[in-house]
């Protein structure tokens, strides 16, 4: 079981889904939120001016096409060394209805991303990733 895992994902029906299939099979203790990448940085801006809280994420599954800022840029920021205290221990999945070749190829550039899965999460993805990330 995972402590926290945070999901970006601009869809909140698919957040409200995703948080109650990752409780059903308590594949994490708590099920962090954030709309797209910039809300997810925020979160991580705050923790960071704040040297009392440290949000210890363990993975994020990580939704590509979203406005404000999608996937990639947030990939692109989150690996830098000005978030180096959270993305040491951190995995990313990407979750995505994309199947564009460009797209696979482009998360390996990432060595935080560990897959590349296709939406919607599901009991069985959560299996497969509980094996996988043991």
């Amino acid at each position: 079981m995972f402590n926290t895992i945070l999901c970006i994902d601009d869809d909140p029906i698919s957040l409200m889904i995703s948080k109650k299939i990752i409780s059903k099979i308590a594949f994490a203790k708590e099920v962090v939120t954030a709309l797209n990448g910039e809300e997810a940085l925020n979160f991580y801006k705050s923790a960071k001016d704040n040297p009392d809280q440290n949000p210890k994420i363990d993975l994020i599954f990580l939704d590509l096409n979203m406005p404000v800022m999608g996937g990639w840029k947030f990939l692109e920021i989150f690996t830098t060394d000005e978030y180096n205290k959270f993305n040491k221990n951190t995995r990313v999945i990407i979750i995505s209805s994309t199947v564009d070749p460009q797209d696979l190829a482009k998360a390996k550039i990432f060595p935080i991303v560990t897959d590349f899965l296709p939406k919607p999460i599901t009991i069985g993805m959560l299996e497969y990733l509980n094996e996988k990330l043991k």
